[in-house]
């Protein structure tokens, strides 16, 4: 066992509702979460946003794909993934190149003010989540993407033949649905992973009308 799986694992019992998985992401599904993360021109950096960062899994794949002048922002909540987060900000040849560019935060998404993105990676477990914090989250990560930016995050495989057993993660799956149908791109199941999960891509309009029009509103 790795000592990114036993902080997993740690913080899972700690806090299952919010981790959601004893284990990080798995190469094939930090590949297809990153797969819309464009690096920027010298003239045109980008932004890019990640959410529920973990112990890094999938930033590592999403640094490959950073420009020389793109920014990075992270946003976690566990105290114990934050704390290893910025060690490997200082010490891992991963990531510690981009470290003077990457903004490491502690929190939940609700409740940062955040600024404007072309991407976003969200690693964020839904399905444990009341339908009320689903939409708050999504309408918080949509309302922050740029005009023709991207959105990706994943679900795990196989939930729905449960439903039945547990009405909350129906209600969750289901503010899920509702959250992203109007931005839809694609989704891709990567079997390889464990367990096997379903990533999906949203696309925000390439206009900033029809971005207003379609972000929804929380009280």
């Amino acid at each position: 066992m790795t000592r990114d799986t036993l902080v997993f694992v740690r913080a899972f019992l700690t806090a299952a509702r919010t981790t959601g998985a004893i284990a990080p992401s798995g190469n094939a599904l930090s590949r297809a979460l990153t797969h819309h993360v464009r690096p920027g021109g010298p003239d045109q950096p980008r932004t890019v946003l990640e959410v529920g960062p973990g112990t890094g899994a999938v930033t590592r794949h999403l640094v490959r794909r950073l420009g020389p002048r793109d920014a990075l922002d992270l946003v976690e909540s566990s105290p114990g993934f934050v704390t290893r987060l910025g060690r490997a900000l200082r010490t891992d040849p991963a990531l510690a190149p981009v470290a003077d560019r990457t903004r490491l935060w502690h929190g939940k998404i609700e409740e940062r003010e955040l600024g404007e993105y072309d991407t976003i990676v969200c690693g964020l477990p839904f399905a444990n989540f009341p339908p009320e914090a689903v939409t708050a989250v999504f309408s918080r990560m949509l309302a922050a993407l740029r005009p023709g930016g991207t959105l990706s995050f994943f679900s795990y495989a196989g939930g729905r033949a449960l439903k039945g057993a547990d009405p909350r993660r129906t209600a969750a799956r289901r503010a899920v649905r509702a959250a992203i149908e109007p931005w839809l791109l694609e989704e891709r199941l990567i079997l390889s992973n464990l367990p096997p999960a379903r990533v999906h891509h949203l696309g925000a309009p390439a206009t900033v009308g029809a971005l207003e029009a379609t972000v929804p509103l929380t009280p």
